[in-house]
């Protein structure tokens, strides 16, 4: 199986971080403890500039779940679509060529979902696999191609195609004054990403998968997630999932590798969810490797924040443009999310 092209759609409403940090100092201003540590939080995101979804000014007109989702919605095919073409368009396919369509999202509701719309829009075939997935949050952008990675080892000409979209934005609660919510006002930002996945007789651009694995933490369901209501999506972020990264995943890591006799001393790159500044800096620590190794996650974080699920296929599409790996050699794709649990992936470039 291989991954054949990867692309992606951003917004056009880009802000830096000194922007957003103070327009939410002004959201919460009825909050005065929340609103003077705002910006020392913000400023330790590492966070230089975001995407949104809708203007700013269009922020304060939305009141109630049902106006968050419904912009959601219309914001989040008109991305969904950009991304899916420019993944096609790369990979010498056409809407319908794909056999299979995997969709993954954790920052809006609808049904029918997403991919189901953009078969309309887009004209594929009518059977079309659809799986969409929803609740793993930052974790589903490489769940979701290892999914795909299941379907294409059992069709050689099949099409996969992983789309996700996140539009963290419109998540937003205004009289969550946590430190968790406080966090993620100045952490997450929209876009999304889209992977063709191919069978072994398709030609790709972009590495092959030679294993995958899912690892779930038990009793951990407190770590990370959304505690869903009228209110829509308040988060639960635990200063646990630092610790994880440095102290189970590399463990999880090493035990994948040696099942395929190999050790981390192999990989010579890592594909890694930026998930924060201090969830980065646990995986160099507890991996051993340095800030170099995961440029490409440092810069997606800086540029544009962290999208959830889009983001680990936004670093792959940036490690293919701009640090591709020597052909033959290994590398390691990887992201956590709500469950608590990991997905990994084997690369060959």
């Amino acid at each position: 199986m291989k991954i054949a092209a990867v692309g992606s759609a951003l917004p056009k409403h880009v802000y830096d971080q000194p922007t957003l940090t103070r327009y939410l100092e002004r959201v919460f201003e009825g909050e005065p403890s929340a609103a003077r540590r705002i910006a020392a939080l913000h400023e330790n995101t590492r966070v230089n500039t975001r995407c949104l979804a809708l203007p700013l000014e269009e922020y304060a007109a939305l009141k109630t779940f049902s106006d968050f989702n419904a912009a959601w919605l219309r914001c989040a095919l008109d991305l969904g679509e950009r991304a899916v073409r420019a993944a096609l368009d790369r990979a010498g396919l056409q809407p319908k060529d794909v056999d299979a369509f995997f969709f993954s999202t954790v920052t809006g509701l609808a049904s029918p979902s997403l991919e189901a719309r953009l078969m309309n829009r887009m004209g594929m075939r009518e059977d079309v696999r659809r799986v969409p997935m929803f609740g793993m949050g930052c974790a589903a952008g490489a769940a979701a191609v290892s999914r795909a990675c299941d379907y294409a080892r059992g069709d050689k000409r099949g099409v996969a195609l992983v789309l996700t979209v996140e539009l963290c934005s419109l998540t937003l609660q205004r009289s969550d004054a946590s430190v968790a919510n406080l966090i993620s006002t100045g952490l997450f930002g929209d876009g999304a990403s889209c992977a063709v996945v191919v069978g072994a007789e398709r030609a790709g651009d972009g590495p092959t998968i030679e294993a995958t694995r899912s690892v779930f933490y038990r009793d951990t369901e407190d770590v990370m997630g959304w505690n869903i209501g009228a209110h829509g999506f308040q988060i639960i972020l635990s200063p646990q999932v630092p610790t994880v990264a440095r102290e189970r995943l590399p463990q999880d890591i090493d035990r994948f590798l040696a099942d395929r006799g190999m050790s981390r001393k192999d990989v010579k790159s890592w594909v890694c969810h930026p998930g924060g500044p201090k969830v980065l800096l646990g995986l160099q620590e507890g991996l051993g490797i340095t800030e170099s190794d995961l440029q490409c996650s440092w810069s997606h974080l800086e540029r544009a924040g962290n999208l959830s699920s889009a983001s680990v296929l936004l670093i792959l599409e940036d490690t293919m443009a701009t640090r591709r790996p020597a052909p033959g050699s290994p590398g390691v794709m990887l992201a956590m999310g709500p469950g608590f649990c990991s997905e990994l992936l084997l690369l060959r470039w």
